[in-house]
């Protein structure tokens, strides 16, 4: 399992490891900040590089090793 920091993760880039629709390379491009300043960090949206479709997901899904890996695009 990856160690990770969510206020590390803008603009860091991500590898499906199974790639569905050509929606294999995705790069972090927000981390969603929550209503309170003190909460912690929950959310992020990743985009798909070659269609430009994003999604919002938890941040600790980049963990699941199965599904994503972190690398370069």
């Amino acid at each position: 399992m990856n160690s990770l920091n969510p206020k590390k993760l803008l603009l860091s880039k991500w590898t499906a490891v199974t790639p569905a629709a050509k929606k294999n390379h995705f790069l972090v491009s927000r981390v969603i900040q929550p209503l309170l300043p003190t909460d912690p960090i929950e959310s992020i949206e990743i985009q798909a590089l070659f269609s430009k479709a994003t999604q919002v997901i938890q941040w600790r899904e980049l963990q699941n090793d199965p599904v994503r890996r972190q690398g370069s695009v």
